[in-house]
């Protein structure tokens, strides 16, 4: 992660130039604009120095000159005339140029949210395990929005502030090379400030990325955890916590505020000595008579115009520097690599559900392996099932079958094709997967039951919550399937949410149907009816079971009981128990005889 930071550091704005071509062309209608309403912008203040060139000079002016009008009151009216058209076209650009920015920003930050969004649930699931979750929700939400800020105000203000200095350039070179020299010597103290000021603000705002990355995280965990921290008495600890995660972005932010907000006092007496020459040199010209008096008012203003603006740098380079340290945060998570890739190849007729691990080796990370040469076969509609101790590699296994992480060694076969040459339509598409922490979307009952079918009729949601042995409550709610779940299913009792994920499974109709300790959470008389409605589910797919309670799979086909990443007894139900090993020791356990 830390390489990818480095690599996209340095020119993180050239980076979105290439990702992002097609907004090339409304960026350069931004530009136009912008320069159009500078232009407009300058006017004025030569239309201020013709108006004093009238009023000192009256006929001999240089507007009665060209427009060859001798009335002063005349020449004054075309002035009128010119700075109400100026107006409009400043007006008229000012508002396309905002409208162009804004849009510009609003979909830049659109496209990069969801690209990064995209790729970020692409990422393998020990990626997501490997770091806080308020992380990436950080990344995603806040440094998406810091770039924007530097989108939508601070280029505009840069190319502003470039424009600036050309055109009033242009105008005091086209009236004095010496007043031009004195005018813009402070630009360059100016210009290698910032520079120094900006080398000193990236590490500082890099800390307050990270800083918000972390306050986010704590915030995030603490709040999926509320029901914990309530229950053990811990909220002034974590309130505590937080208020320490939290001074520590504080800190961060104010060390980056002192150091930008230093550089406007050394603009301030870069423009005093830029003004304070135009002012006494101009004025002396003038007097002499070497300079005309309008002029020297145009001069006046627009050393003011000119200099001025540069005040402005500070807070510009606050939101550049911000922004670069949200791009390279962005951009390093684009850069992460999709690990676990979908294939190519696609299943041909309808899916057996047929699962064959052979030889297979697998770990998490750079851990040792979990698994270790693990061999087995699971046929097309037979339910089988996974037990074994903590730690023995159940959840390791369920993970290679639906394919969140790849074997070290060795292959996993759905009908006979390595499921990595499969793509997620013909691979995922088949499966019905009940987790053992059951996550629900906020919406309706119906909604979730239907989250794995779009598009499902009514009928069959309500078949598939008859087989899942939960439309019963459904139907004795209020709302019926309308009911509102909340966010993460918070409304339903453990049972009930695991219930209505397994009515989620059965509506796919899948080939292979995979539960990691779908019953753990519901009563007995509820694991009644979900093992008959597993039972008839079965006779029309395989069915894979990782179970603790034996009671839920001692009607499997095939007991497969892992030890240590290994196979270490393998049968029905009866035959293990007979076979007085690992699982009749389990079993003992659990219907009480190890105790009596």
């Amino acid at each position: 992660m830390d390489a990818v930071i480095e690599r996209t550091q340095g020119a993180p704005l050239g980076a979105l130039w290439e990702r992002y071509r097609r907004f090339r062309g409304r960026f350069a209608l931004a530009v136009v604009m912008s320069t159009i309403n500078k232009i407009a912008d300058v006017v004025p203040e030569l239309l201020i120095g013709a108006a004093v060139d009238v009023v000192v000079r009256g006929a001999d002016s240089f507007v009665g000159d060209v427009l060859g009008v001798e009335s002063r009151y005349a020449q004054l009216g075309w002035l009128a005339a010119i700075n109400l058209v100026v107006w409009i076209i400043e007006s008229v650009t000012e508002y396309a140029a905002d409208v162009l920015w804004r849009g510009l920003a609003q979909g830049i930050e659109h496209d990069l949210r969801v690209e990064a969004y995209d790729h970020a649930q692409h990422l393998h699931l020990g990626w997501h395990e490997s770091r806080a979750q308020g992380t990436t929700l950080a990344t995603l939400n806040d440094d998406v929005n810091q770039l924007e800020r530097m989108l939508d105000e601070g280029l505009p203000a840069i190319l502003q502030t470039f424009l600036n200095i050309v055109l009033v350039g242009a105008v005091f070179a086209a009236a004095s090379w010496e007043l031009t020299v004195y005018a813009f010597l402070p630009i360059p103290i100016i210009v290698v400030g910032s520079l120094l000021f900006q080398r000193r603000l990236e590490p500082l705002y890099d800390r307050v990325r990270e800083a918000v990355a972390d306050l986010s995280g704590a915030l995030s965990a603490n709040l999926g955890g509320i029901a914990t921290i309530k229950a053990f008495n811990a909220e002034d600890r974590e309130r505590d916590r937080i208020a320490a995660v939290s001074t520590a972005y504080r800190e961060a932010n104010v060390i980056a505020i002192r150091s930008s907000a230093a550089f406007v006092p050394l603009v301030r007496m870069a423009i005093l000595a830029g003004f304070t020459c135009t002012l006494l040199l101009g004025g002396w010209k003038t007097l002499d008579g070497e300079l005309e008096l309008g002029l020297y008012s145009v001069l006046v203003f627009m050393t003011q115009r000119l200099l001025w603006p540069l005040t402005a740098v500070a807070e510009v380079l606050d939101l550049y520097q911000r922004g670069r340290a949200s791009t390279t945060r962005i951009l390093a998570l684009l850069a992460e690599p999709v690990d676990v890739p979908a294939g190519t190849e696609k299943l041909v007729g309808p899916v057996g559900g047929r699962i064959e691990l052979r030889d297979v080796r697998a770990g998490y990370a750079d851990g040792p392996d979990v698994l270790h040469g693990l061999d087995l076969v699971i046929p097309a509609g037979e339910t089988h099932a996974i037990v074994g101790s903590t730690g023995a590699g159940k959840s390791t296994l369920l993970r290679l079958v639906l394919r969140f992480d790849d074997p070290r060694s060795g292959e996993v076969l759905l009908d006979g094709t390595d499921i990595r040459e499969l793509d997620w339509d013909s691979l995922r598409g088949s499966m019905g997967y009940v987790a053992q922490d059951v996550y629900l979307f906020a919406g309706t009952l119906a909604d979730n039951i239907a989250y794995g079918r779009p598009g499902a009729s009514r009928e069959d949601i309500c078949a598939a919550a008859e087989a899942a042995a939960v439309a019963d409550f459904i139907e004795g709610l209020e709302n019926g399937y309308e009911t509102w779940v909340g966010e993460r299913g918070i409304n339903l009792s453990g049972g009930q949410r695991q219930r209505i994920a397994l009515a989620r499974a059965l509506l796919r109709d899948p080939a292979l149907l995979v539960l990691d300790e779908a019953t753990s959470a519901v009563d007995n008389e509820t694991e009644a009816a979900i093992q008959t409605s597993l039972r008839r589910a079965g006779e029309r797919c395989t069915t894979l079971v990782v179970a603790h309670r034996l009671s839920t799979v001692r009607h499997a086909h095939r007991i497969w009981v892992l030890d240590a990443g290994r196979v270490a007894e393998a049968g029905t139900h009866d035959e293990l128990v007979a076979l007085d090993g690992a699982y009749a020791a389990l079993w003992r356990v659990q219907t009480g005889e190890a105790v009596a």
